[in-house]
């Protein structure tokens, strides 16, 4: 009778200790991802025909495409979620460029810590901020008739540009962090080497900043867009009822009408949404998914 191979059984102890360290992980992914998902796509794949009976219809998907509301609303998302994610990248690059390069010692992490100060509160507390800024009696329009800038409280709330600004400043720390980890691998000589072989900052920026830091950018344009194109609060709060943002249709159609499948079929339509952009960024980057959730 022989003996096991020590190798072998080390192997299948690693293997096991392997699943055991991962079970956590794969039944919260099973239970909170993958069920309601596989549930939802039943839900919209149906149409309630009598009460507690329901036949098999793509009914919910047919009212999307014939309602001009739903869609219209569908692709304003989407753009003002790609504008807001380009404003947050162009915004948090020289913030984390400062911090990855320039910054050294306290400044670097009194400047770190200084993005990381406005999500030490929920969400709602800072959308509610921007309200008490921004409404016609809050600081900001009784600051511009002080200072003469207009003859009138201006409300400045519920317009398209208040919109972006709550969603990049929501989203700024999730753009910046990618970034901070791509620029702090970047060798400072390839950038004394290029001055010194007659580059300029922009083409030092064109052809060596950026090819390096790409797969930072990726992945913090993957994360602020699938948290803008999902966000409900901001949109709800600083637009009103002009806001026209499609997770507000999915809210309604869930919580106010009860159309579950409706709502379960505009959830799909948005997650499809999202993955085609996601998609199409990867493939117009040049990046692999793997590499670029490793920055995120």
């Amino acid at each position: 009778m022989s003996l096991a191979d020590p190798s072998d059984v080390s192997r299948h102890s690693a293997r096991l200790m392997l699943m055991l360290l991962l079970a956590p992980a794969l039944l919260w992914l099973l239970g909170l991802v993958v069920l309601p998902h596989v549930e939802l796509g039943i839900l919209s794949l149906r149409q309630r025909v009598a009460p507690r009976v329901y036949e098999p219809s793509l009914a919910q998907f047919a009212t999307f495409v014939d309602e001009p509301l739903y869609w219209h609303t569908f692709v304003r998302t989407a753009l003002m979620s790609i504008v807001a994610t380009a404003i947050t990248l162009l915004m948090a690059f020289p913030i984390a460029w400062t911090i990855a390069k320039i910054a050294r010692g306290r400044v670097k992490s009194m400047m770190f810590v200084m993005c990381l100060i406005p999500f030490w509160v929920s969400e709602t507390v800072r959308t509610l901020g921007w309200m008490i800024l921004l409404r016609e009696s809050g600081v900001l329009p009784a600051l511009l008739v002080s200072l003469g800038v207009t003859p009138a409280p201006v409300e400045m709330l519920y317009h398209d540009a208040t919109i972006l600004v709550g969603l990049v400043y929501t989203s700024m720390l999730f753009m910046v962090i990618p970034l901070i980890s791509a620029l702090e691998s970047l060798d400072d000589s390839l950038i004394e080497a290029a001055y010194d072989l007659g580059g300029n900052g922009w083409s030092i920026l064109r052809q060596i900043v950026i090819p390096h830091a790409a797969p930072g950018i990726v992945a913090g344009c993957i994360v602020v867009f699938m948290l803008t194109l999902g966000n409900y609060l901001t949109p709800t709060l600083l637009g009103g009822k002009n806001s026209q943002w499609f997770t507000e249709q999915i809210y309604t159609q869930f919580i106010t009408r009860f159309n579950w499948e409706q709502g379960a079929a505009f959830g799909f339509l948005l997650l499809g949404l999202s993955t085609a952009i996601v998609w199409a960024g990867l493939k117009l980057s040049g990046q692999k998914f793997g590499e670029v959730m490793q920055r995120s």
